[in-house]
């Protein structure tokens, strides 16, 4: 039976570091039920595996009693967060902030049950601070202390402008945990100035300092870049299963451990026991098997269980034994003569016909099972159809709507 510690699960697990760890400890041991505050400025609506880093931490939280309190930041993604800018980041408005908050609770409660967590708009006290509250935060903090994060040194090294409303945005967010007296904050690596400054605002109002815990940032497909849509190295929430397996199938062996202390319901030993064996018998448990139970645990942990075994099973259909998957979508065309880049931006299996072209010149095209090489060869849509891939991955069949 491997011996499981809940208190490093909870403190280490996909944690970077906790500040002041000791504390934490503390307050964890006289099981104190915490207030541990988690805040976004919902800039997108679509999720991906790296939002999912926060989310797994707060459901921890969660399941042990103690309070989730989720900061939406209506009011300051009206400034937008500088973290990792090099330039000004485009504000929100209030409207697109609460559309994208809504998608982003509705795919967030995939992993954690939104009902149990305390949802707050910051614009609940940041409107009703009025211009004297306003300028008692401002007095807190200095022009110096508020400059000093990195990318504001990297900005202004480079010339780059930086707004004053900019600057005073961590002064918000360290308010939001004054608001509701947070215990802990959590946030990624890339936040600690703004989780800092939240201890700072909070001892210049006579609160306890909260506790602060930096987690992971999760590299993408590539194995090099953050998790971002903008790389194109992302893994989204809402991809079907079979296709969420096959992206979690094709990172990189390096991201294997990473990516299964992460997203796995396995325990931490449980863990170090598979990665051990890995790196000890590669032969008879090859990278591969590790990654089909690690492909398994993300997909049971976004769809569940029973969607997980079908997208391996379809996994072992195609890869494997080479076979067409068990369900292909079917499209009905009005016109019977097609070239082959043409047919694919039809389709959908290219968002343009350029890259349609390239896509047939790598190589990467078949038309029942033969490999096309001409981007322009002329093919004729009939009533038995075309089984078209692309990759390994993409499947549709083309008939003519007669």
């Amino acid at each position: 039976m491997l011996k499981i510690d809940p208190l490093s699960e909870l403190l280490d697990r996909s944690v970077n570091e906790v500040i002041v760890r000791e504390n934490a400890i503390k307050r964890l041991k006289e099981g104190r039920k915490l207030r541990v505050k988690f805040g976004i400025d919902p800039t997108a609506p679509d999720l991906h595996l790296g939002h999912l880093v926060p989310l797994l931490k707060l459901k921890a939280f969660q399941d042990l009693g103690h309070a989730v309190v989720f900061i939406i930041g209506d009011f300051t993604a009206m400034i937008g967060d500088p973290t990792g800018r090099n330039e000004l980041r485009k504000p929100l408005t209030r409207e697109e902030t609460k559309k994208n908050a809504q998608d982003y609770l509705a795919q967030a409660s995939r992993v954690i049950d939104v009902k149990k967590m305390e949802v707050h708009y910051n614009s609940e006290w940041l409107d009703k601070l009025g211009i004297s509250g306003f300028y008692e935060l401002l007095s807190k903090v200095t022009i110096q202390r508020a400059l000093e994060r990195d990318d504001f040194q990297k900005r202004l090294k480079e010339d780059n402008d930086i707004t004053i409303l900019e600057s005073i945005y961590p002064l918000m967010q360290g308010y939001d945990s004054v608001a509701i007296k947070a215990d802990l904050e959590i946030g990624g690596t890339d936040q600690k100035f703004n989780l800092l400054m939240g201890r700072r605002i909070q001892r210049r109002y006579d609160q306890p300092e909260q506790d602060i815990m930096t987690l992971w940032l999760i590299e993408g497909t590539d194995g090099v870049r953050k998790m971002s849509k903008s790389y194109g190295n992302y893994i989204a929430l809402d991809d079907v299963p079979a296709e969420m397996y096959g992206k979690v199938m094709s990172i990189p062996d390096t991201l294997i451990v990473k990516y299964l202390t992460t997203f796995s319901s396995r325990t931490m030993p449980e863990i170090d026991q598979l990665s051990e064996l890995w790196k000890t018998d590669r032969i008879n448990f090859p990278a591969r098997d590790l990654k089909m139970a690690l492909a398994r645990d993300v997909v049971s942990l976004c769809h569940g269980k029973k969607e997980a075994m079908h997208a391996e099973a379809e996994f072992i259909r195609i890869f494997q034994k080479k076979d067409a998957p068990s369900e292909i979508k079917e499209k009905k065309l009005k016109k019977e003569e097609w070239q082959i880049f043409e047919l694919l931006v039809e389709c959908g299996l290219a968002s343009s016909k350029s890259e349609a072209r390239r896509l047939v010149e790598g190589g990467g095209v078949k038309v029942d099972d033969e490999k096309m090489l001409d981007p322009k060869k002329p093919l004729r849509v009939g009533k038995k159809p075309l089984l078209i891939q692309v990759g390994k991955r993409h499947f549709i069949k083309v008939k003519h709507e007669t």
